[in-house]
């Protein structure tokens, strides 16, 4: 018993692969945008403590969808832009930790709410900061294999830049940190360690011309994407007589591809991420795919 414990993970609310290129980058102000996520990920296999792996092709997707929104508004706070974003998102087959026994068909899981984002922009350089809560509303019973939630509570702090290589913004690199500090699970004293993700790109945005229209019609942004977690602290699993376990803390890291377009005419955008997990101990180790659907209303005065 002791041996599993000390090898289990918890997972967290931070959904790698949401964020790539201008990671770092607030859309513009006086904008809400409405969007449809799709998460995908697909575990290869799952990594011991010495990245080798202890369960090979453990046939286990989960997938995540839903409807979000997200507005900034031209009210400044120190300076920058203030907004906020909520989803309200159902998950099929939701990864716990490193068990394989995951059955619960798609089913409200919980809710992401972001009442706190800044962004600064400046001519070669952006930055957010922003505050972001996970809600315990999708259902969670201890030891169940159809959870479509985690049963806790969690606060998330995220800071992050786009640097720019060129005037026209055109060429750029990314990355946004958010730190993870999670709560006891429902009706028990399990308590997920804190988590650190880091993600972003390095893209190249290009603008389709429409003829002799000095403005362009649409906008392809590109490029290579990245992500890495890491557990900061170690995972708490009360065992019977053997007292509280602190489980070996886990790590990820990945690299892909994703590509956006924009069509300017009706403010709507589509995007799809790509990325491959290189590394991984004490955890599933797969591919993820993130395909985003979104519609632009924008409030600038004309």
């Amino acid at each position: 018993m002791f041996c599993f414990f000390s090898h289990a993970q918890l997972k967290g609310g931070h959904i790698l692969g949401a964020m790539g290129l201008q990671s770092g980058t607030q859309t513009p102000e006086n904008t809400l945008s409405v969007y449809i996520p799709g998460y995908f990920y697909s575990a290869s296999s799952l990594r011991n403590a010495d990245g080798d792996k202890s369960i090979a092709n453990p046939d286990l997707t989960m997938s995540i969808t839903g409807v979000g929104a997200s507005y900034v508004s031209d009210f400044k706070i120190l300076g920058a832009n203030y907004g906020a974003t909520v989803l309200l998102a159902f998950a099929a087959n939701t990864i716990q930790g490193n068990s394989t026994d995951v059955h619960n068909s798609l089913a409200f899981t919980d809710s992401y709410v972001q009442p706190l984002q800044l962004g600064w922009h400046n001519k070669r350089a952006d930055f957010v900061f922003s505050y972001q809560m996970y809600l315990p509303t999708g259902k969670f019973t201890a030891g169940a294999s159809d959870n479509s939630g985690l049963g806790m509570f969690m606060n998330e702090i995220s800071a992050g830049t786009t640097l720019f290589f060129n005037d026209k913004k055109t060429f750029h690199f990314s990355a946004l940190a958010s730190y993870e500090i999670n709560g006891k699970k429902k009706d028990t004293d399990i308590k997920t360690g804190d988590i650190l993700s880091v993600e972003g790109g390095l893209g190249k945005t290009f603008y389709v011309m429409d003829g002799t229209n000095p403005m362009p019609k649409s906008i392809i942004n590109a490029g290579l994407i990245y992500y890495l977690q890491y557990k900061m602290t170690s995972d708490k699993i009360p065992v019977p007589i053997i007292g509280t376990i602190e489980t070996t803390k886990d790590r990820v890291g990945g690299i892909g591809a994703e590509i956006n377009y924009f069509h300017l005419g009706c403010s709507t955008s589509a995007g799809i991420r790509w990325i491959a997990e290189v590394e991984a101990i004490n955890r599933f180790q797969g591919n993820t795919f993130f395909l985003t659907l979104a519609h632009v209303f924008s409030f600038k005065k004309k």
